[in-house]
């Protein structure tokens, strides 16, 4: 088969279209031929050599596909071969073929097509498990999403409305923003021109938002904590911003507020099966009734994955990348 190789780190054009073996699924796993996977930030700290595979995982980038179940490894039931899939990863998407532990499967979500599957598994499960399953948004409170017109943003805007909270979103353009409206947002800031602390506020009669999906760390830790509301909830993602910051903790403990910090990548397969499991029962749903859906900027051949990080990277794009096997 053929993946995306990184010989060294470096820039895209460290990304190569190379023959490599084919996979084999073990014990619990299945192999899944794969028709698209999408670019994510991690993929391109990977390129970098910022962000290693666990353990035991693939060397190749990708943490998202979809695809077509090819095989069975043993132990694993209630697949067949033939089953139209997308999967959260740990690595390996950027690939002909790929082996996925059993739990980490999906169907593919009604109305949705097998390529623009490959745009769910990690947005989703990064905001179900953050945004409801860790800070427990509720029907009514308010939402502040950084980065509302990513991959991450769009999902984020579109489950929060689906449950009934008001939601908040910065973007760095007027396009981008408009997009953020038309998903749902309720509040739209150009973190440019505007900020977002006053905006917030002044949106929510001096509130504050219940809770806050940060994909920056360092660079708005303070802000973040200054636009919470009394026992909100700061969930941190990403570290765009940078890695170390200096919190407040006499503001922190006057708003009886929490701050979280989570990755997917890394966590034990018991954990990722049940954030799958309850992304099925909870998310997918909302697909049928056309309250969700996968938001794609734009799609192009796996073998040109380096053009699909130079995209990423100028932050042009509007929701998901996506790079598809021939």
């Amino acid at each position: 088969m053929h993946a995306i190789t990184i010989s060294e780190p470096g820039g895209p054009e460290a990304l190569v279209w190379s023959e490599v073996p084919d996979p084999r699924p073990g014990e619990g796993e299945v192999l899944v031929e794969v028709t698209a996977s999408a670019v994510n930030r991690a993929d391109i700290m990977q390129r970098r050599g910022f962000y290693d595979p666990p353990p035991g995982a693939s060397a190749f980038p990708g943490l998202e596909c979809s695809g077509r179940v090819a095989e069975l490894g043993p132990g694993v039931s209630g697949w067949a071969v033939g089953d139209e899939v997308c999967a959260l990863l740990a690595g390996g998407g950027y690939a002909e073929k790929v082996v996925v532990p059993a739990g980490q499967l999906l169907p593919l979500p009604e109305g949705v097509d097998l390529k623009r599957a490959a745009a769910l598994p990690e947005v989703v499960c990064t905001v179900w498990s953050n945004v409801f399953m860790v800070a427990h948004l509720r029907p009514g409170e308010t939402l502040l999403v950084h980065g509302g017109s990513s991959g991450i943003g769009t999902m984020a805007i579109q489950l929060a409305k689906a449950v009934g909270a008001k939601v908040a979103v910065t973007a760095g353009t007027k396009e981008k923003l408009e997009r953020c409206a038309e998903l749902g947002a309720d509040i739209l800031i150009n973190y440019r021109e505007q900020d977002f602390v006053a905006e917030v506020k002044d949106a929510t009669g001096g509130a504050g938002a219940d809770v806050i999906l940060d994909n920056m760390g360092a660079k708005y830790l303070d802000r973040n904590v200054q636009a919470l509301a009394v026992n909100g909830r700061l969930a941190i993602i990403g570290m765009q911003g940078g890695r170390k910051g200096e919190l407040n903790i006499g503001a922190l403990l006057a708003k009886r507020a929490a701050v979280s910090a989570t990755s997917l990548r890394a966590r034990p397969l018991e954990e990722k099966a049940a954030i799958v499991a309850a992304v099925r029962e909870h998310v997918w749903p909302l697909f049928a009734g056309g309250h969700v859906r996968p938001v794609v900027d734009r799609e192009m051949p796996m073998s040109e994955a380096a053009e699909g990080h130079r995209v990423v990277e100028e932050s042009g794009h509007i929701g998901k990348v996506l790079l598809v096997t021939p």
